[in-house]
């Protein structure tokens, strides 16, 4: 039997394979610290729970439009006036099912062989899976360490070529907790003037998880590339909600831009149809209501990350930035002398701490490994202290 070859290049996210085999571990009786999946350890806040049961009993439980319910496309208006201070169109809104599938959209509506698309190394690897799905040539850009995990304006300009069709940023980023600067964010837009052949697909999950003073700084607030640009955020990390598969994008309109919104729609229509109609009511319960859990959360994450960096950096020949935002940390291991696959392997199988190896999030990402802060402070200080015996 003979297959599309494209399906051939098609990647995985090896955080999920991390997670079942510690799953298996555990089903045998081992104790298992998972910090490996990217997904927070709290509850759905309960007023979420309620409207999507409240929209079940009411009777919403059939199709809605492919790019979502208007009011739920509304309720993402508002919430991006007030994170941003920019008032974008309902018409700009796309409701998708989680995160991914924009990311699919947006890179296969770019990708095909010949062309380049660029993407952040180490990041997240479904962008790299995806280019690669495409036939697109995929330009790594390095997230370096010595530049607190940020990109580099002028680094990232200078990959760009005739044949670059789409730029991928993400910030807070996802693996390394790093948040590029206002300053270098400026500079890159301003750079993006002398390339108008480039769309921009902006990935801000993160965007409320940043610490220290740090500012998360929207590339919709700059008005010279709103015509080729495609934002990605949505409702699994901020709102505890990754199990409900709810995100949204914000995609330009109209002829000026290739139609690129209308695309999507149809591309919708073909493939998922519409989003789960009581996970959209509980989305926009989620936006519009109380936001005490997602404060509790946060501040949650924002001490963790401190305890486990500093366990970390008293680690022998372990040295960890403190990340600046999203809720993992991106210690740097290459001292230790074990690969960071196999040191994540050995981990796993041997100490009993689930945590991701960097190459899964790119050719960059060697000497590093990746631990999520979704756990408890006292999960945390056992899964430290394992890895130090181990280490030691």
């Amino acid at each position: 039997m003979q297959t599309v070859a494209a399906f051939d290049r098609i990647g995985e996210e090896n955080a999920f394979a991390v997670l079942a085999r510690a799953a298996a571990l555990q089903a045998g009786g081992r104790d298992i610290v998972n910090l490996g999946i990217g997904q927070p350890d709290f509850k759905t806040p309960s007023h979420i729970v309620e409207a999507a049961i409240k929209a079940l009993r009411d009777g919403h439980h059939g199709y809605t439009p492919a790019n979502g319910l208007l009011e739920t496309r509304e309720a993402v208006v508002r919430r991006t006036l007030t994170t941003t201070g920019i008032e974008v169109s309902p018409d700009n809104v796309m409701i998708m099912p989680g995160g991914k599938p924009t990311m699919f959209a947006a890179i296969t509506m770019f990708g095909e062989p010949g062309a380049e698309i660029l993407y952040p190394d180490p990041g997240f690897p479904i962008y790299r899976s995806m280019i690669d799905y495409t036939g697109a040539r995929a330009v790594p850009v390095p997230i370096r360490e010595e530049n607190g995990f940020a990109f580099s304006a002028e680094e990232t300009l200078s990959k760009i070529t005739p044949q670059t069709r789409l730029l991928i940023v993400n910030s807070p980023a996802n693996p390394t907790g790093g948040v590029t600067p206002k300053a270098e964010i400026g500079k890159l837009v301003e750079g993006l003037g002398n390339h108008p052949h480039v769309a921009v697909l902006s990935d801000e999950i993160y965007d409320v998880m940043t610490y220290d003073g740090e500012e998360h700084t929207s590339l919709l607030t700059y008005p010279q590339i709103r015509d080729r640009l495609i934002v990605l955020n949505g409702w699994s990390k901020t709102w505890a909600m990754t199990g409900w598969r709810m995100g949204w994008s914000i995609w330009p309109n109209g002829p000026q831009s290739a139609n690129l919104y209308d695309k999507v729609r149809k591309l919708a229509v073909n493939c998922w149809s519409c989003v789960n109609t009581p996970s959209q009511y509980a989305g926009i319960a989620a936006i519009d209501g109380p936001q005490d859990d997602v404060e509790t959360m946060l501040e949650a994450f924002d001490r963790r990350r401190r305890l486990v960096t500093d366990l970390l950096n008293a680690l022998p020949d372990v040295r960890c930035a403190t990340p600046k935002g999203a809720f993992y940390v991106f210690p740097n291991i290459s001292a230790t002398g074990f690969k960071a696959k196999d040191l994540a392997s050995r981990l796993l199988e041997e100490a009993g701490v689930a945590l991701v190896g960097g190459p899964d999030f790119g050719d960059f990402g060697e000497g590093y490994v990746r631990l999520s802060c979704a756990a408890s402070e006292d999960r945390i200080e056992t899964a430290i202290e394992r890895i130090g015996s181990f280490l030691e």
